[in-house]
């Protein structure tokens, strides 16, 4: 086999018609070999190449006549000292860190730790038996592919609305999709998906994590897997297991494929990314990649003994960003979703512990700086999960203008209330006006709050109205995983009941919760199978659970096909009202000339809001305005941004209640739109009300009424 010296850049595997050239960054490695193998079930490399050439830390090769669907790997030689940091092992077949797509999974055995086990002190010791029958393969892939003129859709954050959902949970029961294509990105093609999602009238689907990851060792042993995805080990390859052709990196095409068809149909692609660790674990974990190839450069080691990871992540170790090479990792991955499969943004899982420059959380870290002063990353959507598990982690409201977040405070308050706890009046005010108290200081903007109510972390919809404890038997850890904060509430009996007044109660307060949310300014994400009642039986951290526990069911009852009826109206009164999607956080104040102010709160009564009245903890009922005449908001062809006045009416009382509607001028009248308790019979007969009338709220409901003008 010819070899010729080839180059040290691009990264990875780039394959130029001729030819294959291989690069990968290794700063303490003594000496790097090449292994190619004859498909991914092979057990022995056919061949294996001496890795020569070396600049600038990168050792790099280049093959001529080779082509795409060439399945490889890397043995790296150096020292297997873990007290100062360094587990080479050349035993262990490495994952190209640079790999855009990976064959195969984790076959687990003791060949798969670079260490013989045993003791504590086990992983002192090297281990030299060969791994690769049980390792997935590198696969050298072309990346043609006919765009036309796809490219990023750019829709408006104050018009976006996230869908949050699964690639196979969304699609692996649909009756309406053949077998063979079921839980896979090809289904997300089909018009099953595609006409739902349009129905529904979201703008954008977040995709948990779709990097190759691995089946965890311990849920392998107990028969379950790793659903969710969030144990990362390639981050350019799209996993293979979500493919219908998963034959030398088709899946690459079917993902861009996936991407193409929802651009088309109007819908972004955001991409749940986890950065933050890999799926080697801490120091007794396996070697699959970075450990082998440059332990010491890629993870953050304790300082005073290098053997072990610092771990702000939960999950064994944490990406050393610090890091030059192991910060352009991220930035070359992000870079290559964008430019090369056309994704539209990214939500960054456990996103503090990538600002983490030495300890603390730093959010003027070179990575924020990178980030924000590259062209084509700066250009889409960054959403942080704006937390990890370690020291000051909690960082909601903190991260950079440029950037949304999750808004896990958004999403405890509007639980609390719903629920009738005590003393959430004045919280929620922040929460429902875009948390002007987190995100206005700094000069962002009301969209920085992803809002949500429920997330693939924790309980469904369905279930955080139909339990008040974690149901999580079947995940095999004694009911101990799983948060058991999860301020739900079951209505009066825990899980499914025939009690009609129960069931009511729930349906009302699903209605409630979404209401809220369509309501509130900022981003709004509902999480995929919300809008049709979807349950996982009580089970809050359903992680392991590949099964009907977290994959839809699309045989709809009545009151699921009602649900989803009431999500569709919902988005669509969002769209239409241009003062529930404002840019700017309202003033409280009169604003240009304006006969009321942008926003106000009435008590029930029709008497705005005092001081004492927003610290009463008894307070659960009260009212806001909306002033669409007050937006002081252009469109993007310089013209005033003008819409209805709207007034919202919470009751979160156990008991009915009637409000006085306001009257700033003689002979206004209010048109209902929306009534959480009301039934659709009701809803036609209702006509409208004179200012200073009372409108009857029933117990625990919203509604929703627009400013009509005079008599």
């Amino acid at each position: 086999m010819r070899v010729w010296p080839g180059k040290p850049y691009p990264l990875g595997a780039t394959w130029d018609g001729e030819g294959v050239n291989f690069a990968l960054f290794s700063e303490h490695a003594t000496a790097v070999e090449l292994c190619l193998f004859d498909g991914p079930e092979a057990s022995r490399e056919s061949c294996r190449i001496r890795v020569e050439e070396q600049t600038d830390q990168v050792w790099h090769v280049y093959i001529p006549g080779l082509w795409p669907g060439q399945h490889y790997g890397y043995r790296v030689h150096g020292p297997y000292v873990p007290q100062e940091g360094h587990r080479f092992n050349p035993a262990k077949l490495l994952i190209d860190p640079y790999a855009k797509s990976i064959a195969g999974t984790v076959e687990w055995s003791d060949a798969m730790f670079g260490y013989q086990i045993g003791d504590p002190n086990a992983d002192l010791s090297l281990d030299d038996r060969d791994n690769a029958a049980n390792i997935p393969k590198c696969v050298v892939v072309d990346q043609a592919f006919t765009w036309g003129g796809d490219r990023q859709l750019k829709i408006p954050w104050d018009r976006t609305v996230i869908y949050e959902v699964h690639v196979k949970g969304l699609t692996a029961q649909h009756p309406d999709i053949p077998d063979h294509m079921r839980g896979t990105y090809s289904a997300l093609t089909t018009p099953a998906v595609i006409d739902h999602l349009i129905e529904v009238g979201v703008t954008a689907i977040e995709l948990l994590p779709v990097h190759h990851f691995i089946r965890d060792k311990h849920l392998a042993d107990r028969g379950l897997t790793n659903y969710w995805g969030y144990n990362s080990i390639g981050f350019f390859a799209p996993d293979i297991r979500y493919a219908v052709s998963p034959v030398r990196g088709r899946h690459v095409r079917e993902f861009k494929t996936m991407v193409k068809t929802l651009h088309s149909a109007g819908i972004e692609v955001i991409l749940d990314v986890v950065y933050n660790h890999t799926a080697e674990g801490n120091h007794l974990g396996p070697t699959l990649s970075f450990r082998g190839i440059d332990n010491a450069a890629y993870y953050r080691l304790v300082d005073n003994d290098k053997r072990y990871y610092m771990d702000y992540t939960g999950c064994g170790n944490t990406l050393n960003v610090s890091h030059p090479r192991t910060l352009q990792l991220i930035m070359d991955s992000l870079r290559y979703w964008v430019t090369e499969m056309h994704v539209d943004g990214f939500r960054f899982d456990l996103a503090s512990a990538l600002a983490r420059e030495l300890h603390a959380v730093d959010r003027l870290s070179a990575f924020f700086d990178i980030l924000h002063q590259d062209p084509i990353l700066s250009q889409v959507k960054l959403i942080a999960e704006p937390w990890d598990v370690g020291e000051g982690g909690y960082q909601v409201g903190n991260f950079p203008v440029g950037w949304a977040e999750w808004n896990g405070k958004y999403r405890d308050t509007i639980r609390r209330y719903m629920k009738s706890d005590g003393g959430q009046v004045a919280e929620l005010a922040y929460r429902l006006t875009g948390s002007s108290d987190l995100y206005g200081v700094s000069g962002r903007r009301p969209f920085a709050s992803v809002n949500f109510i429920t997330a693939h972390d924790g309980f469904t919809l369905h279930d955080l109205v139909s339990y008040n404890d974690k149901h999580n038997e079947l995940n095999g850890e004694n009911n101990q995983d799983g948060t058991n904060d999860n301020a739900s509430w079951n209505c009066g009996v825990e899980g499914p009941t025939n009690d009609s007044v129960i069931v009511e109660l729930r349906e009302r307060q699903k209605r409630n919760f979404l209401t809220l949310l369509f309501l509130s300014q900022g981003v709004p994400m509902l999480c995929g199978g919300d809008e049709i009642g979807r349950t996982q039986k009580g089970n809050n951290n359903a992680y392991c659970q590949d099964n009907e526990i977290s994959w839809f069911d699309w045989n709809f009852d009545h009151a699921q096909r009602d649900l989803l009826k009431f999500v569709r109206s919902l988005i669509r009164l969002r769209n239409s009202h241009p003062v529930l999607r404002r840019r700017r956080f309202f003033q409280g104040r009169h604003i240009r000339g304006s006969e009321v102010k942008d926003l106000s709160w009435f008590r029930p009564d029709g008497k705005e809001m005092t001081d004492e009245d927003w610290n009463a903890g008894y307070a659960r009922s009260l009212s806001l305005r909306l002033a669409g005449d007050a937006i002081i908001e252009k469109d993007e062809k310089g013209r005033p941004i003008v819409g209805d006045t709207l007034l919202i009416l919470l009751n979160a009382h156990h008991a009915p209640l009637a409000f006085t509607l306001p009257a700033h001028k003689r002979g206004i009248r209010w048109s209902p739109l929306l009534d959480t308790a009301a039934s659709e019979e009701t809803e036609k007969a209702v006509t409208s009300f004179k200012g200073g009338e009372r409108y009857k709220m029933d117990a625990r409901s919203i509604a929703i009424l627009r400013l009509d003008g005079k008599d």
